[in-house]
C-alpha cells in the first residue's frame, strides 16, 4: 500500500511538474495579464485591415476624407467594374464622389467633370437616387456653387428624410449661402439622426461659424477620436489646427498640424497650416519650405496668395509676383472644372491689383451667394477703390453676430477697423482693430504692421467721464443680463 501511494504521489507530482512546465512555456504573467508567446498569437490576429479601395469605400460613401493612394485604387476598380456593368447605378455614384474628393484633396478642377459626368449618368440609370443627389451636392460645394448644392440637397431629402449622408453638405450650401439659421437647424436634425466623427466635424463647423470656439474644438477632438482612418484623423486633425491659428494659439496649433501630416503626408493643407504658423513664429525658413511643399502636390490658389503675402512681407517683391502669377493661373485652370474662384480673386485684386475690378467681381459673387466671407471681402475691396461708406456696410454685415454667422475672426475686424477710421469714426475703429490683435495678433504679416501703426496713430481713446447708471432703469430689473449662447 506504501509503495503505491508512493507511486500516486510521483504521478500526481509529475502532472504537477508538466503542468508548470507548461504553464511557464505557454504563456507568461505578466503585471496580472496572461500573455501569449507570439507563436501562440497567430491564431488569435485581428481581422486584416479592409483593402485600399474598400476603406475609400466606406470614406466617400459616409462624405468624410479618404486617403490619395485608396481613392486612386477604388476608382480604378470601379471604373474598370463599370467597363462590363455600365448600368450599376450605385458604381456610377461612388465613382463620382471618388472623383470629388480626389479633386478637392489634390486642388485639381479637372476632376470634376469627370465626376458631374458619373453622377449625372447614375442619376440617368436610376432617377430617385439619394446618393447620386448627395454626390452632386457634394460637388457643388467643391466648385462653390452653394445655390446649386441646396438644391441637390433638398432634392435628396424629400427622397429619403432620414438618410443621414444628405445633410452636411446641405449645411454646407446653406452656410455658403449666409442662412446660417437653415444651418443650425438642419444640424439638429442631422445629430437627431446619426452620431460618429463625421457628424461630430460638421457640428464643429457649424460651431465654428456661430462662434461657439469652444464647442468646435470639443467636437473636432470628438471626431478624430472616433475617426476610422488615417486621412480622416488627420483632416480632423487640421481643422482643430486653424481653430486653434484663428485664437492665436501658435503652439496648439503647429502641434495639430504636424499631427496631421504624420497621420497622412499628403494632407497639405496642414502643411500650409505649418507655413502660416511658422511664419508667425519667425521660423521664416521653415515657413517656405512647408509652403513651397503644400504648393507643389496642391496648388491652392489661397496657398499661393498666403505665400505671395509672406515672401511681399520679407520685401520679396519679385518672389510674390511669382506666386501672384501662380494664383491667377490657377484660377483659370479651376474655371475650366466649373470652380469658382471668384472670392479668392476678389481678395486678391483689391490688396494687390485694381480694387475697382475686385469690387466688380465681389459684388457679383454677392449676388450669388451672400456668405460673410463674401460680405467681409466685398467691404474691404469697396474701401481699397474709395467707398467707405458702402465698404461699412458690408463689414458691418461680417461682423454682427445678431445676423451673421457669428465667427470671431480677426480679418474681419481689421478690415471693419480700417475701413471705420477712413470715415474718422475714431472710437470704433480703436475698438476693432483693438479686437482684432486681441483674436489672433499674427492673423497676416502684412496686416499686423497696418493695424498697430492705425492704432497708434489712433492714440489712446480720450479721458471723458463714465456715463451714470441707474439700477431698475437702465436694465430691466437693475441686473446684468444673464448671458446666454
Amino acid at each position: 500500500m506504501e509503495k503505491q501511494a508512493e507511486a500516486a504521489g510521483r504521478a500526481r507530482g509529475g502532472r504537477g511538474r508538466r503542468v508548470l512546465v507548461a504553464a511557464v512555456m505557454g504563456c507568461a504573467v505578466l503585471g496580472g495579464t496572461l500573455t501569449l508567446w507570439p507563436w501562440q498569437r497567430s491564431a488569435e490576429r485581428p481581422p486584416a485591415a479592409p483593402a485600399p479601395g474598400a476603406q475609400a469605400l466606406t470614406a466617400v460613401t459616409a462624405g468624410v476624407p479618404a486617403g490619395l493612394p485608396e481613392l486612386a485604387t477604388l476608382i480604378g476598380e470601379r471604373e474598370a467594374l463599370l467597363r462590363t456593368h455600365p448600368r450599376d447605378a450605385r458604381s456610377w455614384a461612388v465613382l463620382g464622389a471618388a472623383y470629388v474628393e480626389q479633386g478637392r484633396r489634390t486642388a485639381d478642377a479637372g476632376n470634376y467633370p469627370r465626376a458631374e459626368k458619373a453622377l449625372r449618368t447614375s442619376l440617368a440609370v436610376l432617377p430617385r437616387n439619394p446618393a447620386a443627389l448627395d454626390g452632386l451636392a457634394v460637388l457643388a460645394n467643391a466648385r462653390r456653387d452653394f445655390r446649386s448644392a441646396r438644391s441637390w440637397g433638398e432634392a435628396a431629402l424629400k427622397l429619403d428624410a432620414k438618410r443621414w449622408t444628405a445633410y452636411p453638405p446641405l449645411i454646407d450650401a446653406y452656410t455658403g449661402l449666409g442662412d446660417y439659421k437653415a444651418a443650425k437647424r438642419t444640424l439638429d436634425r442631422l445629430l437627431d439622426l446619426h452620431t460618429g466623427a463625421a457628424v461630430q466635424g460638421v457640428a464643429a463647423a457649424v460651431y465654428r461659424d456661430r462662434g461657439y470656439r469652444e464647442d468646435a474644438a470639443a467636437a473636432l477632438s470628438d471626431a478624430a477620436a472616433a475617426a476610422a482612418q488615417p486621412a480622416e484623423q488627420a483632416a480632423y486633425l487640421e481643422r482643430a489646427g486653424q481653430l486653434a491659428w484663428e485664437r492665436g494659439d501658435l503652439d496648439e496649433a503647429l502641434r495639430r498640424f504636424q499631427a496631421a501630416v504624420r497621420l497622412d503626408p499628403d494632407q497639405r493643407a496642414a502643411q500650409a497650416g505649418q507655413g502660416r504658423t511658422l511664419a508667425a513664429l519667425g521660423r521664416t525658413t521653415e515657413a517656405l519650405n512647408a509652403y513651397r511643399v503644400a504648393l507643389d502636390k496642391q496648388p491652392c490658389p489661397q496657398y499661393a496668395l498666403e505665400l505671395g503675402e509672406l515672401y511681399e512681407s520679407l520685401g520679396l517683391e519679385q518672389a510674390a509676383r511669382v506666386e501672384y502669377d501662380l494664383l491667377r493661373t490657377r484660377a483659370a485652370d479651376d474655371a475650366a472644372g466649373g470652380m469658382d474662384d471668384e472670392l479668392v480673386l476678389g481678395i486678391f485684386e483689391a490688396d494687390h491689383g485694381d480694387a475697382q475690378v475686385a469690387v466688380r467681381r465681389l459684388r457679383a459673387e454677392w449676388q450669388r451667394q451672400p456668405g460673410i466671407d463674401v460680405a467681409d471681402a466685398l467691404g474691404w475691396a469697396l474701401h481699397r477703390a474709395g467707398d467707405d461708406k458702402q465698404a461699412l456696410k458690408f463689414a458691418t454685415i461680417a461682423t454682427d453676430r445678431a445676423h451673421g454667422g457669428g465667427v470671431r475672426s480677426a480679418p474681419y475686424s481689421y478690415h471693419r477697423g480700417m475701413i471705420e477710421q477712413a470715415l474718422d469714426l475714431s472710437a470704433p475703429a480703436r475698438r476693432h482693430l483693438q479686437e482684432a490683435l486681441r483674436i489672433n495678433p499674427y492673423f497676416s504679416p502684412l496686416a499686423v504692421p497696418q493695424a498697430r501703426q492705425a492704432l497708434a496713430v489712433l492714440g489712446a481713446p480720450p479721458d471723458e467721464p463714465v456715463p451714470t447708471r441707474t439700477p431698475g432703469k437702465d436694465d430691466e430689473d437693475g441686473k446684468a443680463p444673464r448671458r446666454t449662447r
